[in-house]
Formats: C-alpha cells, sequence, structure tokens
C-alpha cells in the first residue's frame, strides 16, 4: 500500500469515528432514548408542582388522552398559562393522524374549557417534555426555569406549524 492510500484509509475511518462519536454524545436522559421504543409512560407534571390544581389537571388529561385507543404514550405538563399535550400514536394508527389530533382537541376543549392547550404528536416535542418532566423530579430545579423551558418548547411546537 502507497503513502496516498494510506492517508485515505486513515482519513475515512477518523470520519467514520467521530461521525459515529458524534451521535452518541447529547443531553438526551435514558428514560428519553428508551421512548423511542417504548413506552416510557412519563408521570404529568406541572412547572409549579405545589399548585395543586395544576398537577390534579394534568393527571386528569393524561388519563384522558391515554384512554384513546390510537394512542401509545403521552407526556402532560401544566405550566401557569399553557398546557403541553404531547403524545405518540400507534403505528398502525398514524395514517389516520390529522383525525385523531382533531378527536384529541375535541375532548380537551369539551371537557376542560378555558384552558388552553398545544396539542402535538411530534416526536421531538415529546422527547423535550420527557426531559424536562425528568429534570422537573429534582427539587433544586427552580419553577421558573422550568417554566421558561416549557414556554421554549410550546414555541418550539409554534414554529412547526
Amino acid at each position: 500500500m502507497n503513502i496516498k492510500q494510506t492517508i485515505k484509509t486513515i482519513a475515512v475511518l477518523t470520519m467514520l469515528v467521530v461521525g459515529i462519536a458524534g451521535c452518541s454524545f447529547g443531553k438526551t436522559s435514558p428514560e428519553s432514548r428508551a421512548s423511542m421504543i417504548q413506552s416510557v409512560n412519563p408521570d404529568p407534571g406541572a412547572t409549579n408542582d405545589l399548585e395543586e390544581k395544576d398537577l390534579e389537571l394534568a393527571e386528569k388529561v393524561k388519563k384522558d388522552i391515554a384512554g384513546l385507543d390510537a394512542i401509545f404514550d403521552v407526556a402532560v405538563i401544566a405550566g401557569k398559562k399553557d398546557t403541553l399535550v404531547a403524545y405518540k400514536v400507534k403505528h398502525m394508527k398514524r395514517f389516520n393522524m390529522k383525525a385523531i389530533e382533531k378527536e384529541i382537541n375535541k375532548k380537551l376543549e369539551k371537557n376542560y374549557p378555558g384552558e388552553n392547550f398545544i396539542v402535538s404528536s411530534d416526536f421531538k416535542i415529546f422527547i423535550e417534555a420527557v426531559e424536562l418532566r425528568e429534570r422537573m423530579k429534582d427539587p433544586a430545579y427552580p419553577d421558573k426555569k422550568a417554566e421558561k423551558e416549557l414556554q421554549r418548547i410550546i414555541s418550539l411546537k409554534k414554529e412547526m406549524t
């Protein structure tokens, strides 16, 4: 093997190793990584967990949405003004995504008038919600930071539409 071929081989191997290593680094939690292949059933939460009515709202919403046949997994986080509802749809039910989202919105509007819901079936939004909920479990994580992060996720959702 000549020197040029050796250098090319080393360059290709280096790029391959860097590419593979780059994919594994990130801020994802083990639970959010697991959510790609299985149901993680995240606990509902509120940015201010001390506010009992927000926590109760999140729990009721999760129970209502998880009860739908087409839904595989639900993450609900109640904020000061908005409540984020991120869900995953069963694989064979994905053909009816618009109808499923319409059904969810209708159910939420009927059961919780006056509440502002942000509903998303986007997987990235779901993962962000799961990660936020994981961080919120830490007592040292401030409510203001949780609310700010929730608003960032909601703005991501609004940008996508």
